[in-house]
């Protein structure tokens, strides 16, 4: 479905999701999105937002839904490093995630990975 979703999306542009007070350090938040389909059908998308100030982007906006545990949960996971690469490892079988990419490090699965910014203290993700 996630896949699915990308595709249908049109119109791509940079939305604002909240602020950068709402966000906690080295911790994720949830945000739902809502974009017209190409059909004009009105889609939802929920989006897991995690800071990390020590990283250089500051801020990473993935897929909320865990495609191997089956559930919207990845805003609740607990985020590190492997090899160098920022991952979230998901709170129901702690598969990792790359926040960058959004493929699983351990099996073959992928989650959608969107290009995220702070523009005037606020968190925008290109969707």
């Amino acid at each position: 479905m996630t896949q699915a979703l990308k595709e249908q999306t049109v119109n791509k542009d940079w939305v604002t999701l909240c602020g950068i007070q709402d966000l906690v350090a080295n911790s994720g938040i949830c945000a739902l999105v809502a974009k017209p389909s190409e059909q004009g059908e009105q889609l939802e998308k929920q989006i897991a937002i995690f800071s990390i100030p020590d990283s250089e982007e500051k801020v990473f906006a993935v897929d909320n839904f865990d495609p191997i545990g089956k559930a919207n949960v990845l805003y609740r996971g607990i985020v590190g490093s492997n090899n160098g690469e920022p991952i979230v490892a998901s709170p129901l079988y702690k598969q990792q995630f790359s926040l960058k990419t959004g493929t699983c490090i351990q099996e073959e699965a992928e989650i959608g990975a969107y290009p995220a910014r702070i523009q005037d203290q606020a968190i925008q993700v290109y969707i």
